[in-house]
């Protein structure tokens, strides 16, 4: 099981938000976000898992926390499958365990994450068997190309989905974000996408608010 930051609810636990971090990073960098977001959404868990230390191909090969390998950010075409498709299953655990261990139904459950998170995030919530509460990626892509047509699950279609972007994003280009927005409206997905002008690769507070009003419409409190 993935290692990961905790912020729990302040009242009864009723929804829960799993949310992944980009590359070289690790859960303690977006659980700040739990602090502007748990008071309006005092019913949901907040888990920020780690990433484990893979040699990173973009780093010469060196270590560093990733959810999959990276062959150049001029090429995300080229994708780690087997390094996804890994990272899928132990997300997955994570979601087994709210659901069996803490009894929170899928439809409370929403998945999202940051660039790198972002990937796993759409790769795991559009293949899933479940219908989650909802998918938020912000400053992503949906990975593994044209695969992914036949990979996604009739279940996850029904799954609100969140996509943030910065037009000025310099490591995941704006381009990329866009195009697989209309990759996934394409397979029958409902995209909520918003652009953020000027903002890099990054969030910003119209980003956070945007996230909260999603999660307040997807997850309410009951």
């Amino acid at each position: 099981m993935l290692r990961a930051v905790i912020r729990p609810p302040t009242k009864k636990h009723t929804a829960t938000v799993i949310f992944l971090h980009g590359l070289g990073d690790s859960g303690h960098g977006w659980s700040s976000i739990a602090d502007s977001l748990s008071s309006s959404l005092p019913h949901v868990k907040f888990i920020f898992p780690h990433a484990p230390s893979i040699p990173i191909t973009l780093n010469f090969g060196m270590s560093m926390p990733g959810w999959y390998d990276i062959f150049s950010l001029e090429n995300l075409d080229k994708h780690d499958e087997k390094g996804l498709l890994n990272s899928v299953s132990q997300v997955n655990s994570l979601i087994s365990q709210e659901i069996n261990q803490h009894g929170i139904s899928a439809s409370r459950i929403v998945l999202g994450g940051f660039s790198q998170g972002a990937a796993m995030s759409y790769l795991t919530g559009v293949t899933s068997e479940l219908k989650l509460g909802g998918i938020i990626a912000l400053s992503g892509y949906l990975p593994l190309g044209n695969k992914i047509s036949t990979m996604v699950t009739e279940t996850s279609k029904a799954v609100p989905i969140f996509a943030g972007h910065g037009t000025a994003d310099p490591v995941v280009r704006y381009e990329y974000g866009t195009k697989s927005v209309d990759a996934l409206k394409k397979l029958g997905y409902n995209v909520d996408f918003k652009s953020y002008r000027g903002m890099e690769h990054s969030s910003c507070q119209q980003e956070l608010v945007d996230i909260a009003q999603f999660l307040a419409k997807t997850i309410p409190d009951a």
